[in-house]
């Protein structure tokens, strides 16, 4: 069925881009750049007071970046998972049933000049993430609507609006964000990236909480049903790259308050991350501390591993990686946290996942 569903949109891409191809005298093919990968995981889960589970779990990605003309870009990509929106990951169970598999990412990239790009549809994350970090949004989330991203000099910036939940006799819930950044050079090898950030939902009070009506740490009203408060964020950034010993070093630190609520308002994580695994015999590690208060933001899009997912939770994330090639590596994450501190049973929740990780492009 991917094989198919894939087919048939390349066929459409290669005949919208067939004519000017040849006007151009360039060849369809030199237009398109596919991209894949697959991931394979074992994953443990150990929460105080719960079964320990231990399960398999794998990902897969298969897309292509299609160039229309020199400013503009259609890009697709499927992927496993179903409809979760901060994970692509797909649990092998069901007695050997048929895998879900959705579109992932569809929008279009139009560079409008040197300092100007918007992306419309299902697009990548406009937003940056420093250290990379899960605590606001999951590393899977690919936002829906339009956003615009800017970059002059040592400045960037993107201002956005995506659509979280169109209902048909109701409110739509919109979410729409800003930030304003800059990366200012500190010599030949280090380099401080600073920035602010605010994001804010439309129609959140009295309406259930996103995707699948879990709150998943939120507070919601008495019957569980909907959300009891608004969130409207600030967030502010900092990141540090430099190089020790020829080695890759990042520095992080967020801190963001939803300033609609007055208690379990706040959320901060940091961090530092060693080496980076772009060829064989590269190694990287990763040290995470996060604290995120059950109201600090929306529970839904955050990462999705950290605490079992969505807020009221703090502790460690640790990970390390081996290159054993430029297309394969191995990979393990150590969660240690504790969770569900604001509703007053505050326990521990540990996860292990041992990844080997494929790239094909």
């Amino acid at each position: 069925m991917i094989f198919r569903i894939f087919t048939a949109m390349l066929s459409v891409v290669i005949f919208c881009f067939s004519a000017p191809a040849i006007a151009n005298d360039e060849s369809w093919t030199d237009r398109l750049a596919f991209k894949s990968d697959l991931r394979l995981r074992y994953e443990g889960i150990e929460e105080e007071g719960e079964r320990n589970r231990d399960r398999m779990r794998i990902r897969a990605r298969i897309g292509l970046d299609a160039k229309i003309q020199e400013d503009l870009s259609f890009v697709f990509r499927l992927a496993t998972g179903g409809d979760n929106p901060v994970s692509t990951n797909q649990t092998l169970d069901g007695s050997f049933s048929t895998k879900d598999i959705g579109v992932d990412l569809a929008y279009v990239d139009w560079q409008v000049n040197d300092v100007i790009a918007i992306n419309a549809g299902k697009m990548k994350n406009p937003m940056f993430r420093a250290g990379s970090a899960p605590m606001i949004w999951d590393g899977d989330l690919n936002p829906e609507g339009i956003a615009a991203k800017f970059g002059s000099g040592m400045l960037f910036g993107a201002i956005a609006a995506f659509s979280v939940d169109e209902r048909s006799t109701e409110g739509d819930s919109l979410l729409y964000a800003m930030q304003a950044g800059a990366k200012v050079g500190l010599g030949d090898a280090s380099k401080l990236t600073v920035g602010l950030s605010y994001f804010t939902y439309t129609n959140t009070i009295g309406y259930e909480p996103f995707y699948k009506a879990k709150p998943r740490g939120n507070s919601v009203d008495g019957d569980g049903d909907a959300y009891i408060y608004g969130y409207k964020n600030i967030e502010i950034f900092g990141q540090f790259d430099t190089e020790v010993m020829d080695w890759p070093l990042r520095l992080y630190v967020q801190y963001t308050k939803n300033n609609e609520v007055s208690v379990e308002d706040t959320a901060y994580s940091f961090g530092a991350t060693l080496g980076s695994v772009k060829k064989k015999g590269d190694m990287q590690f990763v040290w995470i501390y996060q604290d995120i208060q059950a109201d600090a933001l929306i529970a839904a899009f955050n990462d999705s591993d950290f605490g079992g997912g969505g807020t009221d939770s703090k502790g460690y994330l640790l990970r390390t990686k081996y290159g054993f090639s430029k297309k394969a590596a191995l990979g393990g994450t150590f969660f240690l946290n504790q969770i569900d501190r604001f509703q007053g049973t505050e326990h521990d929740y540990n996860r292990v996942q041992i990844d080997l990780e494929f790239k094909f492009n």
